[in-house]
């Protein structure tokens, strides 16, 4: 009988094969996992595996052997076929800070193989030579070269400010914009660069003044001004004024003051926002004096003079914030 219908059904012959196949490769594979199972050390019971809590398990008695394994798993969630299409990936993620995304191939520079062994002569100049035409490849064009430059000057003024990896992506994003939007004709690349840096530094909620930008910038202090102004308002950026709350944990941290003198300057600030005494001021010039005075108020030494290197303002200024915030305090009768 089977035989009439697999000589009648060459396809149903097919199929019959293959479920046979199938349970005999599961059948090896269940032989496989039970050779390779381990037995519990305190009963000799079955062991087996949680994934969803990454430990091994006794089934008789419940001890668990092993806690803590490995997933080898990807760290997504995929419901159906196209989901996990669209998120399977292999390699490193794609950054906007750098120019092709990180998508291109690096040469390495030592010219060792994958053992850590020296190359011969030939070999060194076969790599020197792949390296020059890589290299020619990765800017191709002027655009990629004007990204290629800007970008490496974002992360050299980023590293030298300390901003956080964040920073960059969106320095990076900001800059990608104006480059697409034609914004950079008649205007020098570090200083669209160091506007971007400026402007995600305050998106950010990390602000730094246009003095510390301008330290680390190759371009003056007034033209990074002009040229911040002219993006945010091209691109439309979303910039809130900077807050001189934001300013005080960087200073009382340079400053090795304690957490309660950075309750105390916040409150100063505070207190002033309610005044309106901060309307027209410099937040760099505000934070500074709410530091050196919360640090007078929590008997804690410090001088005009090590806050202006902080803070990179001059003494006067602080000593008339300093009153400044002193008065709203005393109006409020808070102190």
């Amino acid at each position: 009988m089977s035989e009439r219908i697999w000589t009648r059904n060459p396809g149903a012959q097919e199929r019959n094969q293959e479920q046979q196949n199938g349970r005999q490769q599961s059948e090896s594979e269940q032989e496989s996992t039970k050779g390779d199972s381990l037995e519990c050390p305190e009963c000799g019971g079955h062991v087996v595996t949680d994934d969803e809590h990454g430990e091994t398990v006794c089934n008789d008695c419940g001890l668990v052997v092993t806690a803590d394994s490995v997933d080898r798993g990807p760290e997504w969630r995929a419901f159906d076929a196209r989901e996990k299409d669209e998120k399977s990936r292999v390699g490193a993620p794609t950054t906007n800070t750098m120019h092709d995304k990180g998508l291109s191939t690096n040469i390495d520079w030592r010219d060792r193989d994958a053992y850590g062994n020296s190359l011969g002569a030939r070999q060194r100049q076969k790599m020197q030579r792949l390296r020059k035409w890589n290299e020619r490849f990765r800017t191709r064009d002027s655009k990629e070269r004007n990204l290629k430059q800007a970008l490496g000057e974002i992360d050299r003024m980023a590293s030298a400010l300390g901003l956080p990896e964040n920073v960059r992506e969106t320095a990076s994003v900001i800059y990608r914009r104006a480059l697409d939007d034609d914004l950079l004709p008649g205007r020098s690349i570090e200083g669209v660069a160091t506007s971007c840096t400026y402007a995600a530094a305050r998106m950010a909620g990390v602000p730094r003044s246009l003095d510390e930008i301008a330290e680390v910038s190759r371009v003056e202090k007034s033209e990074v001004a002009r040229t911040y102004r002219y993006i945010a308002r091209e691109l439309s950026l979303e910039v809130k004024p900077a807050d001189p709350e934001q300013y005080v944990p960087r200073f009382a941290s340079e400053l090795g003051l304690s957490d309660e003198s950075k309750m105390r300057a916040r409150k100063l600030l505070k207190n002033a926002k309610e005044k309106g005494v901060h309307s027209g001021k410099s937040p760099v010039g505000l934070a500074a004096a709410a530091v050196y005075a919360a640090a007078l108020l929590t008997n804690e030494k410090t001088t005009q003079a090590a806050v202006s290197d902080v803070a990179d303002i001059s003494e006067v200024t602080i000593r008339n914030r300093y009153h400044e915030l002193l008065e709203a305090e005393e109006n409020l009768g808070l102190v």
